[in-house]
């Protein structure tokens, strides 16, 4: 699936991590140690630092940080359950302002479906994080 594909492509650091040091695109982030053995010509590469290869995954962790987030999305269609409850007791109250409470209704719905997706997106990055 397209879940497995993803984690299989987080294989694809820790190869290029084992190139040359010349080949390192960011200096910054790893600090390359060079040993050259006497029997070969090839040059053997260690990484320190944020391009270190990744010894030990928590997978369950992410997955919990990633449910945690998750909640939220609930708390969001409570929000919408309550804003369009909030609009029946007011046209209820004044049919007149039926326009401009639906146009408050529809801003309010607006900013709580951005922030459902942002959760949504904070929960995917928890999920495929380390």
């Amino acid at each position: 699936s397209a879940f497995q594909m993803v984690r299989a492509a987080r294989i694809l650091p820790q190869v290029a991590s084992m190139r040359t040091a010349a080949a390192m695109p960011c200096r910054l982030l790893s600090t390359a140690l060079e040993a050259k053995t006497t029997t070969t010509k090839t040059a053997k590469v260690e990484t320190l630092g944020l391009a270190a290869p990744l010894t030990k995954r928590h997978a369950g962790v992410s997955v919990l940080g990633c449910a945690i987030a998750m909640v939220a999305v609930g708390g969001c269609a409570q929000g919408i359950g309550q804003l369009f409850a909030a609009l029946v007791v007011g046209m209820a109250r004044n049919p007149s302002m039926k326009e401009d409470l639906f146009t408050y209704t529809l801003i309010g719905m607006g900013f709580l479906e951005f922030l459902a997706i942002v959760v949504i997106l904070i929960a995917g990055l928890l999920l495929y994080s380390e």
